[in-house]
């Protein structure tokens, strides 16, 4: 009786420890790199009308990851990043889900909705919020709803981010998330080009944002099959060959799901300013100009990790810098950097060696800002 109940409580630890990690790459996604590049590009497409806005261009990309800093401290952050559509019975029977948060927690239980994620919602309401922020011009705060409301429309053009087979688990490929979108993105990243595209104002912001994540549900299968032909080239992950063969195989699409998030964020943008009766900037577009990031850190590489890591940050001015690593619970396990640094950038390689599994923080101080990114290991 005793060794079953020692049994049956290893069970429960082993399947909550799958679950912190299930978690944890759920709350992953484009990679800092990808989030700076889909803002910063968003620029491409703004019209004659937007000029006024290309001094938004460099804030939009320095916050672009500002809402994944926040899981860190918010617990109500996760859900927003993602859904679940194919977890709907409607989507799999007729392709479209209830399309209101109120419709849908009706029709399936608040519970389960929350669950499942709620990024096209999180996506509706960031976007009022920049246009109330527009109506009453206030710049400052226009400016950081807008770099969100990127981050959630780049989720919203990343396949795995909505769909129950985020990683793989139902296909045998296991691992896929981080594999596609942060290793295969951060060695290609140059390789993403595009010009922009002519906007125009949204009628039905709701619909919009439906319509494109209806849109690229496609390419969850795409991205699946890139992982099985890169698989079927080399075994090993991080190798040139796995990553050269499934950016040959998904590089089309990929660059396609950037571009389209890039225009998409200037379009929403442009309709929010115009729906608020499109009010006049300052000359530099911020009445009070908020203090640009000075630092950037990057998510590390590759993670998850089982034997070693890459952190790299980029500093524009001398500054005192403190970088540590940090356990779930808050305690320091390790710190990199602690002194004043002068501009450059910097990585640092770490190992796994006194590392258990789990989920560890980043965390970069200078004496004006704090910056976060999740980290897990995996042995």
């Amino acid at each position: 009786m005793c060794d079953s109940l020692i049994l049956i409580n290893l069970k429960k630890q082993l399947i909550f420890g799958i679950g912190i990690i299930v978690l944890a790459i759920v709350l992953i996604s484009w990679g800092g790199t990808g989030h700076y590049k889909i803002n910063y590009a968003s620029s491409l497409s703004f019209n004659e009308e937007m000029s006024q806005f290309y001094s938004w261009t460099n804030t939009l990309a320095d916050h672009a990851s500002d809402a994944d800093d926040r899981k860190a401290w918010d617990s109500s952050e996760g859900p927003k990043h993602y859904i679940d559509i194919d977890n709907y019975s409607e989507f799999l029977s007729n392709g479209t889900i209830p399309q209101t948060l109120s419709g849908a927690i009706a029709a399936h239980s608040s519970i389960f909705v929350y669950d499942n994620g709620i990024l096209p919602w999180a996506t509706l309401t960031t976007y009022d919020s920049l246009k109330s922020c527009f109506q009453r011009k206030d710049w400052n705060k226009a400016v950081l709803f807008a770099s969100d409301l990127g981050h959630y429309v780049a989720d919203g053009h990343m396949p795995l981010h909505i769909t129950r087979n985020y990683n793989g688990y139902d296909t045998d490929n296991d691992g896929i998330h981080s594999r596609y979108e942060s290793t295969m993105i951060n060695s290609y990243i140059s390789q993403i080009t595009y010009s922009g595209e002519n906007i125009s104002t949204v009628g039905d912001i709701n619909q919009y944002i439906f319509n494109y994540i209806y849109a690229n549900y496609i390419y969850v299968d795409s991205v699946i099959a890139a992982d099985d032909y890169a698989k079927s080239i080399s075994s090993d992950y991080y190798s040139s060959q796995y990553k050269t063969a499934l950016w040959n195989y998904s590089k089309n699409f990929t660059i396609k799901l950037f571009k389209d998030a890039s225009h998409a964020l200037a379009e929403l943008i442009y309709t929010a300013w115009v729906a608020a009766g499109s009010p006049s900037m300052t000359a530099t577009g911020i009445e009070t100009p908020i203090v640009e990031s000075m630092i950037m850190l990057e998510q590390n590489y590759p993670n998850p990790f089982s034997e070693s890591t890459t952190i790299q940050f980029t500093l524009k001015e001398s500054s005192p810098v403190i970088l540590q690593i940090k356990d779930l619970q808050g305690r320091t396990i390790s710190t990199l950097v602690n002194e004043n640094t002068a501009s450059g950038t910097y990585k640092f390689d770490i190992t796994s060696e006194n590392l258990s599994n789990g989920i560890y923080y980043i965390m970069l101080d200078t004496d004006r800002e704090h910056h976060v990114k999740s980290m897990m290991v995996v042995k």
